[in-house]
C-alpha cells in the first residue's frame, strides 16, 4: 500500500492508486487468506495529516496484521539523486519519529499489539494476534533457517547464506538446465551471527536474554535503562526489552550492546 495519498505515492515513483489497495484485500479475503498491508512514513512532502490519513485508511481495510517501515533513500536510486541535487528535502528524523508515535497511538486504538519495531498484529477472523503475526518475518528476526524461491531471494541455513540471480530470464534458464540460480554466498561468522542476533533480537517484542549478551552488552543495560529505552522490571528478570522511547532508538540500543 505503501500510503493512501497520491502524491506521496508520485513521489516514491508508485504506479498503483490507492485504489487499488481495498480490491487487492477483497481479493485476498475472498480467496480465504489474512490480509496484511505494508505502509511507509517520512516520504519528501509528506505531512502529518497526509500520514495519518494512510494509517487510517488502512485500518479501514480491517486487515489482520500491519506493517509500517521508515523510509530509507537508498544510494543510486532516482529520489537519492533528487535529495542530493536539492530538489527534493532531506528526510527528517524527528518527523519520522512523530509519525511512528502517531502510528503506534492509531493502531493500538485499534486493537493491534506491536510485537516488533515496525509491525503490528490484531486478533481477527478466530485468530489471535500471535497467531497473526508474520511466521514469514520472524524467521529472519529470530535467525532460523529458510529456503528463498525466485528471482533475486535469499536463503539461510546453517550458518549459511546464499541469493539467486536477480533477473528473470537467467534465472528461468538456470532452472531449465537443471542448475542452481545461486550467484553468491557466505559463511557467517561467530561476529557476525553475535551481531544480528542482537540487531535482530532487540527489534522483536520479546527482546533478548540477558544472559545471551556478550559482557559489554549485559554491562550497557543498566544504562540503557536509566535513559528510559530498555524495561527495568524485564532486565531484572532476564530479558532486554525496549520500551516505547525505545523502539524509537533501536539503532542506538543495539550499538549500545555491541559497544560500537
Amino acid at each position: 500500500m505503501q500510503s493512501a495519498v497520491p502524491h506521496v505515492l508520485k513521489v516514491l515513483e508508485r504506479t498503483h492508486t490507492p485504489a487499488n489497495v481495498p480490491m487487492a484485500v477483497a481479493g485476498a479475503r475472498k480467496a480465504g487468506l489474512s490480509a496484511s498491508v505494508d505502509l511507509i512514513y517520512g516520504t519528501p512532502g509528506e505531512s502529518v495529516a497526509d500520514w495519518q490519513r494512510s494509517v487510517e485508511a488502512a485500518l479501514e481495510l480491517e486487515p489482520d496484521h500491519i506493517s509500517a517501515y521508515s523510509l530509507i533513500i537508498e544510494d543510486g536510486t532516482k529520489l537519492a539523486a533528487q535529495i542530493r541535487r536539492g530538489e527534493v528535502p532531506q528526510v527528517d528524523p524527528d518527523d519520522q519519529a512523530e509519525k511512528y508515535i502517531l502510528a503506534d497511538r492509531l493502531l493500538r486504538e485499534a486493537g493491534f499489539e506491536w510485537y516488533e519495531v515496525s509491525n503490528w498484529s490484531r486478533a481477527a477472523e478466530g485468530r489471535s494476534a500471535e497467531q497473526n503475526r508474520s511466521a514469514h518475518n520472524i524467521a529472519y528476526w529470530r535467525n532460523q533457517d529458510w529456503w528463498g524461491i525466485g528471482p533475486g531471494a535469499h536463503s539461510h541455513m546453517d550458518g549459511v547464506r546464499w541469493w539467486n540471480i536477480k533477473h528473470p530470464l537467467p534465472y528461468t534458464n538456470k532452472i531449465r538446465e537443471g542448475l542452481s540460480p545461486a550467484v553468491g554466498r557466505e559463511t557467517l561468522d561467530p561476529d557476525t551471527q553475535y551481531l544480528e542476533h542482537v540487531m535482530l533480537g532487540i527489534r522483536i517484542h520479546e527482546g533478548l536474554e540477558t544472559s545471551s549478551l556478550r559482557p559489554e552488552g549485559r554491562n550497557a543495560v543498566a544504562g540503557l535503562i536509566a535513559d528510559g529505552w530498555v524495561d527495568g522490571p524485564a532486565a531484572i528478570a532476564g530479558r532486554v526489552i525496549l520500551t516505547d522511547q525505545g523502539r524509537l532508538m533501536a539503532d542506538a540500543v543495539t550499538r549500545r550492546l555491541l559497544d560500537w
